[in-house]
């Protein structure tokens, strides 16, 4: 064979051979019917939401992003009392709050001072329940809000999405480095979204990143379906979904539209693209009235209101996490404990 011919063919062999430097996409496959993690999620079924951050500490449950640092200043962060509590109620999983719409972040964040390292408690909240998790053996869930009003308060401004953007994936990327040191990802809930159209937050993006390494991680966001004549159309209620309607935010696992529970008949399938996709729904949803622990929240719902709402969220195979707040002692009020365990006990967990 000539040299020039050989070669040519050994290049093209090389080039064949060599790995790609392109991340194959992750997408979900369609269907009708549950995939073997959306199944997992089914089974765990109960789960405790854990608002806990910077709005601890004022009485509030969206803060503007101006709160000062050094307000947040829990006594204590007992994550593993956080998660022994929803492990002895029953639960399956914990969702943390890791970033709400403020933007103040529960973990040292290389791309922000606005986070716990900057603050009078430096504990890393979200690697102290990972651990806990790990040790209790019950599943991880994250949450983060896209709305960040400390970094990205102007959402009006097209031009600040590129570099926003880039921020929640480097984030993503930091979330991951602490968790998979001690646990693996079951779930990523996404919030905030409504502030801009729904094509400007890197959705594809977060997927892409979160799935390339925690591949059975569900990842949902809320007010996840739109209308047929208007997909960014905000909100439509549960009761008001239609099987078929457009998955608003495309890719994603399953849907969410706090505190609302599912219809009754609830639609399970859903299109982009004309392509069907089984979205299951999780309910979100306050053993109190708020979300973040308030000095002025001392009503509860009773058993009797809990337990409807924990057949009414379950049935159809659906996803019920109840919300408990930590203090400002960094531990779940006695009173949610003593709520918790008294439903387990009704519900035969």
């Amino acid at each position: 064979m000539p040299y020039r011919i050989y070669s040519i063919v050994l290049l093209l062999l090389m080039a064949a051979c060599a790995p790609s430097n392109q991340t194959k996409e992750i997408l979900p496959i369609p269907s009708s019917e549950p995939s073997q993690e959306q199944l997992a999620q089914i089974n765990r079924k109960y789960g405790m939401f854990i608002h806990f951050g910077i709005n601890t500490f004022h009485d509030m449950e969206w803060t503007d992003g101006s709160k000062p640092v050094a307000s947040y200043q829990p006594t204590a962060v007992d994550a593993e009392q956080w998660v022994r509590t929803a492990k002895d109620a029953g639960m399956k999983y914990v969702i943390l709050i890791t970033k709400h719409h403020d933007g103040f972040c529960l973990w040292d964040s290389e791309y922000t001072e606005y986070d716990v390292a900057a603050s009078p408690n430096t504990t890393n909240v979200v690697e102290a329940v990972a651990k806990a998790c790990k040790k209790y053996d019950i599943g991880l869930g994250l949450y983060y809000s896209l709305w960040d009003r400390n970094l990205n308060g102007e959402v009006k401004d097209e031009t600040l999405d590129s570099a926003y953007n880039q921020y929640m994936i480097d984030q993503m990327d930091e979330l991951i480095d602490i968790t998979e040191r001690h646990t693996e990802l079951v779930e990523f809930w996404f919030d905030g979204g409504w502030l801009k159209e729904n094509h400007r937050w890197p959705i594809k993006e977060l997927y892409q990143t979160i799935k390339s390494r925690e591949p059975n991680c569900q990842i949902g966001v809320n007010w996840s379906i739109g209308l047929p004549n208007d997909p960014d159309h905000h909100p439509v209620k549960p009761e008001e979904q239609e099987r078929g309607y457009p998955i608003r935010y495309f890719p994603s696992d399953f849907r969410l539209g706090d505190p609302f529970l599912p219809a009754e008949d609830d639609p399970k399938v859903f299109t982009h693209e004309g392509k069907e996709y089984y979205m299951p729904w999780e309910s979100t949803v306050c053993m109190s009235q708020r979300w973040f622990y308030n000095t002025q929240d001392t009503v509860w719902k009773s058993i009797d209101e809990l337990e409807a709402l924990y057949n009414r969220a379950t049935a159809n195979d659906n996803i019920l996490i109840l919300n408990c707040p930590p203090n400002r002692d960094g531990v779940i009020r006695e009173k949610d404990v003593q709520v918790l365990g008294e439903l387990k006990e009704r519900l035969s967990l």
